[in-house]
């Protein structure tokens, strides 16, 4: 008996509703009435029937060339051919070969006939028909080359491997993250199905994985390094400024247990910073950590010179921040993020690759938070240092050894006078601001002496005094006065 519910005035028959396969689950009509999980199995049956029936036709396509090859060579054999024929024959047949291969890798066109969810997923996407580059068709002959010594297995990767470079085609406008987290995904099916189905060895496994990794890797770099929707240039230019903002800083500042002094060391300290600066120029994940590995290695062989005894962990850690110091790798963050999003975990969490990427990242966080404490240096002449106004005192060229390079005793000398000149310059414009400061102190000092001044003792203009009046003049007030002397004359 059906069960039968009323939706919106309308009888539903829930039993049409369920998978067709019976198990239990509401169908999907999008999915020809089956429900998800039913349908994924229906659709790998399909793909596994389907590519079966490629290399049978590939299988057929490769003997036919091969009689019609033996057919014309018997038919031809008593017929003398001038060498221009003969080398316009040899290229031919080199072209049908190598088409035939293509043949034999690549999917089947598909027949109208076959449903149209299978025909859209098989449909090759418009970046794999694209005109590829050299490296990525040198990459591509590779792993066709290394997955034919694996027989049917190796068909079975090279199916699944194209398929997954098919979905994250229309995955583009994904987050970066979601790309990383179906490239992880894929990594982990790939070594699971191996060892499960295929009981391929464990180191087997690992060396397809590093096959699969290059290849799917060196085709999808130019679309998920450093991509416009992350900031991941922004934090490159920023630990680029910061790294240019600390050239300053001297390996003993950093505790650095290395001598360049010595040739053999200096030698191991460029070919350091050489690999570490390579490490850009890399496309697939491994050959990245590959470069961080030679390049510890170098460290590791150049503290061992240096003190004459193997190198620990302390020792490689600060000489490690200094190499990124000294050679400041171009788009640095955007290569460890590269390899922290795509790269096989498997390699990351074991082995010598993944503790040697574990200290680059610790050396780069250690020199974005880097400060005065760290170095040992006050505050003060951090910020000196810091921004640009003096930088530490170099290295004495008296206690330079004889055989070392007259250029280099002179710059350091010429940095050591132009410290000085900076040192005297530096005073000479404190003196001069000082008294600057102390006539303008001077001057508004008088200036109020001469105000109180004039404030406790105000100048009085008092009015002019009457004229005195003539002797002679007429005056009221001298009538009472005697009459003026009168000249005597005396006999003699």
């Amino acid at each position: 008996m059906s069960l039968k519910s009323e939706r919106r005035g309308i009888h539903v028959d829930q039993s049409e509703l369920l998978c067709k396969k019976g198990c239990g689950y509401y169908g999907n009509p999008a999915w020809q009435g089956f429900c998800s999980k039913c349908w994924r199995e229906e659709y790998h049956k399909a793909r596994q029937k389907q590519i079966q029936e490629d290399w049978e036709l590939a299988e057929r396509l490769q003997r036919e060339e091969e009689e019609a090859f033996a057919s014309s060579q018997s038919n031809q054999g008593a017929q003398s051919l001038t060498f221009s024929k003969f080398e316009e024959k040899k290229t031919n047949e080199k072209t049908r070969k190598v088409t035939t291969v293509k043949k034999f890798f690549s999917a089947s066109s598909r027949a109208g006939s076959k449903k149209a969810e299978i025909h859209e997923a098989k449909a090759p996407s418009p970046s794999i028909n694209r005109q590829t580059s050299i490296e990525t068709d040198r990459v591509s002959k590779e792993f066709i080359e290394f997955l034919k010594t694996f027989h049917k297995t190796g068909q079975e990767i090279y199916k699944q491997t194209k398929l997954f470079l098919e979905a994250m085609h229309y995955k583009r406008e994904l987050s970066i993250e979601e790309q990383s987290e179906c490239t992880q995904d894929f990594y982990q099916n790939v070594a699971e199905r191996m060892q499960a189905r295929g009981k391929v060895p464990p180191e087997r496994v690992e060396k397809i994985m590093d096959q699969i990794e290059k290849y799917i890797m060196t085709r999808l770099y130019k679309y998920v390094f450093c991509p416009e929707t992350t900031d991941d240039e922004k934090k490159d230019l920023a630990i680029q400024k910061r790294i240019r903002a600390l050239h300053w800083v001297t390996p003993q500042m950093l505790c650095v247990p290395v001598n360049e002094e010595i040739p053999e060391v200096s030698d191991m300290v460029v070919k350091a910073i050489t690999d570490i600066i390579e490490m850009d120029s890399k496309r697939v994940p491994r050959d990245k950590l590959a470069c961080i590995t030679k390049c510890s290695k170098h460290i590791f062989n150049a503290i061992k010179i240096t003190k004459n005894e193997p190198a620990s962990a302390d020792d490689f850690l600060p000489t490690l921040i200094y190499i990124v110091l000294k050679g400041n790798p171009p788009r640095l963050q955007s290569n460890i993020q590269y390899i922290t999003r795509f790269c096989n975990p498997s390699r990351l969490m074991t082995g010598e690759d993944g503790y040697y990427f574990t200290n680059l990242c610790c050396a780069v966080a250690f020199i974005e938070k880097l400060d005065a404490q760290s170095l040992n240096l006050s505050q003060e002449d951090f910020d000196r240092y810091m921004s640009g106004q003096t930088s530490p005192r170099k290295q004495e060229s008296e206690s330079w050894s004889p055989d070392a390079c007259l250029g280099v005793k002179q710059m350091y000398k010429n940095l050591d006078l132009l410290s000085q000149l900076n040192e005297r310059q530096e005073r000479i414009m404190n003196e001069a601001k000082k008294l600057e400061k102390d006539l303008i102190d001077w001057t508004d000092g008088i200036a109020k002496e001469v105000q109180d001044i004039v404030e406790k003792y105000p100048l009085e203009i008092k009015p002019p005094n009457q004229p005195l009046a003539a002797i002679d003049s007429e005056n009221v007030e001298n009538d009472k006065l005697p009459p003026p002397l009168q000249p005597q004359v005396y006999a003699g």
